[in-house]
Order: structure tokens, then sequence, then C-alpha cells
């Protein structure tokens, strides 16, 4: 019981920027393997849901960079916005791409027939 007290005082002690830089860090790599470890087959549904999450990741974006005073915040909701957007464009033409590969072309004349 000693050594649960000792780690939640330590943990209550952490300055919020360890804590949160922490928290990317351990995302990173956990974003690393569950993308990794999907197999080919579920890659098209798994580009779908990370057009999902950029958008998510706008709208908080949009939620950091709205204050009216120029702080680190606001700057990173900039950035954010801007790389989430390129993310979704992205996301819908890789899509669009890999779904036309899935259509019929149109049948052109049989070769021979010049009339």
């Amino acid at each position: 019981m000693e050594q649960v007290m000792e780690v939640t005082e330590a943990v209550q002690g952490m300055s919020p920027f360890v804590s949160q830089i922490s928290l990317f860090v351990l995302s990173i790599f956990v974003g690393y393997y569950v993308v990794w470890s999907v197999t080919p087959a579920l890659h098209t549904p798994l580009m779908a849901v990370t057009n999902a999450i950029s958008s998510v990741i706008i709208v908080g974006a949009l939620i950091a960079a709205g204050p009216a005073d120029m702080n680190i915040a606001k700057i990173l909701g900039i950035i954010a916005i801007g790389l989430a957007a390129v993310n979704i464009f992205g996301g819908f033409a890789v899509t669009n791409r890999m779904l036309s590969m899935y259509k019929k072309k149109p049948q052109s004349d049989k070769k021979g027939d010049d009339k």
C-alpha cells in the first residue's frame, strides 16, 4: 500500500508538460504497432477510419486555435488544422483511386473491326 501512495504522490508532483509529452510518446508507439499489424485486406477500411479521426482532429484543432490571444496552443492548433486537412484530402484521393480500380472499363471495339 505504501508503494501505491508513493507512486500517486510522484504522479501528482509531475508537471503537466511531462505528463502530456509522455502520453504523446506512448500514443505514437501504440499507433505504430496498431497500423503496421493490419492485414492488407483491411487497408481500405483503415483509410476510412483515419479520415474520420482526422476530422475529429480538425475539430479539436479549431478549438485550440480559437482563442484570441497568441500562444503555443494556437500555433499548434493552426498547424494541426493544416496537417489534418492534407491527411483527409490525401485519404479521399487514395480511396477514390483504389475504388476506381474496381470499376468496369468501357468496352472498346474488337481488334480487326475497321468498319
